[in-house]
């Protein structure tokens, strides 16, 4: 029996068998021969969902075998990817076919299959998820089946398969819509945090993706965006490391360890990071500008909430934190996505701010992340799938119209629950 740990190192298990099929085939031969008395069958990528949806003691699948382009199409702009592609290895590969990703997060350690599941985003006020990208994908069904399905072809399965965290079948392959190839300014300033929520429809409609960060303690946040551009690429120079590996990842470790001893440091050290923000610009393509380096482990909660309800929510964060006296120092990162119509996507029908808090992953997050979602939910807020939250059925089911639908398609695609451990059950108060 082999151990399993996520990225944060809070979601732990012991599968019986982790099975590395290196084809379609292969995983449908897999999925013929299991049963749900071998235990649960989940899916693992990089393991960098923060809640235990892949945990299980029965066949944790692998897929890092099954990776690469399948083919592309240059008059659509579409390309097929199997799912164990992660989303750092796609970008060159798309690069060399003269495409990209029309968005992506700054994490790129995920498999693709494993950020579209989970409705991973990254930020623009008209952009969509990582899902919305997908217009095709295959299945491998509870019995091994192979089943495609896109918006021509079973509108239904398409709608909630793309984000389904693995409950409907293992996705396989999916089919992208892409762009041509292109570079990406980013520009990173400072600004006081009551200046940015009075302007943040201004900000967020002035840059094709905005976001910013904000020390809970402090009155500064810290902006970035991103605009597509013909600029030449600039070279990496010292300025570049400083920011990524001196203040993004070696201060945050330094003073995240410092408050993890000495809680009061988090006021005085939260203050003076907020004004610490690099103020900086580059250029390059577009997949390697989205992302950042993340050496600081932590755990995270992300709620996504109606767009003109950011503000009074983070005023809210900074009165509990603040009167609680939390002893809180990771910065919260807000960002913009656009309504998509995927059933159980966290921005269903509705143009969402998404806001994530962090804990350092040593540190213990309850009393923080429990006080901070009693907020969001206040704001109908709705959870990242891959991010810690409490909520159980009947609170999904309030948030999402298509949630039973949803439900309804899953007993039909799985009625054996070969799919679901615990943490699905509990989603979906399902016995079956």
């Amino acid at each position: 029996m082999t151990s399993w740990r996520n990225w944060s190192g809070r979601v732990r298990c012991r599968p019986a068998r982790i099975a590395t099929p290196a084809s379609e085939a292969g995983l449908e031969s897999l999925l013929r021969d299991v049963g749900p008395e071998s235990g649960p069958v989940r899916v693992a990528g990089s393991g960098h969902s923060f809640t235990p949806l892949v945990a299980t003691d029965g066949t944790m699948v692998s897929l890092r075998d099954l990776s690469g382009i399948v083919d592309h199409d240059d008059a659509t702009g579409e390309a097929t990817v199997y799912a164990g592609t992660t989303i750092h290895d796609l970008g060159p590969m798309l690069a060399d076919l003269g495409l990209a990703l029309e968005n992506q997060g700054d994490i790129d350690a995920q498999a693709i299959a494993g950020a579209v599941g989970t409705g991973t985003h990254g930020t623009g006020a008209d952009l969509g998820s990582v899902s919305t990208q997908v217009s095709g994908l295959r299945l491998i069904g509870a019995a091994g089946e192979s089943i495609d399905c896109s918006a021509a072809e079973r509108p239904d399965l398409f709608n909630a398969a793309r984000v389904s965290f693995g409950s409907l079948g293992v996705l396989s392959r999916l089919r992208l819509k892409l762009r041509p190839s292109y570079r990406l300014r980013e520009k990173r300033w400072n600004l006081l945090f009551d200046e940015a929520l009075e302007r943040l429809d201004e900000l967020a409609a002035a840059s094709r993706h905005f976001e910013f960060f904000w020390f809970v303690y402090g009155d500064v946040v810290q902006v970035k965006t991103l605009e597509p551009t013909g600029d030449d690429t600039t070279p990496e120079g010292f300025s570049d490391w400083l920011n990524e590996m001196v203040l993004e990842n070696g201060a945050l470790w330094l003073f995240s360890n410092l408050c993890r001893f000495i809680p009061w440091l988090c006021e005085p050290l939260g203050r003076l990071s907020g004004k610490l923000g690099p103020v900086s610009t580059r250029v390059g393509q577009s997949h390697r500008i989205f992302p950042s380096r993340r050496l600081v482990r932590f755990n995270e909660m992300e709620y996504a909430v109606p767009r003109a309800a950011l503000p009074d929510a983070l005023r809210e964060i900074a009165a509990f934190v603040r009167s609680k006296r939390i002893a809180v120092y990771f910065p919260i990162e807000c960002r913009m996505v656009a309504a998509d119509d995927i059933w159980l996507s966290p921005f269903y029908q509705r143009d969402s701010a998404t806001i994530a808090v962090h804990r350092y992953a040593p540190t213990d997050y309850q009393i923080y992340f429990d006080g901070v979602e009693a907020i969001f939910r206040n704001h109908a807020g709705r959870p990242h799938w891959g991010k810690l939250h409490t909520l159980k059925a009947g609170d999904l089911a309030a948030l999402y119209p298509q949630w039973q639908a949803f439900c309804d398609l899953r007993k039909e695609m799985d009625p054996s629950g070969l799919f679901l451990n615990p943490h699905l059950r509990d989603l979906f108060g399902a016995q079956s």
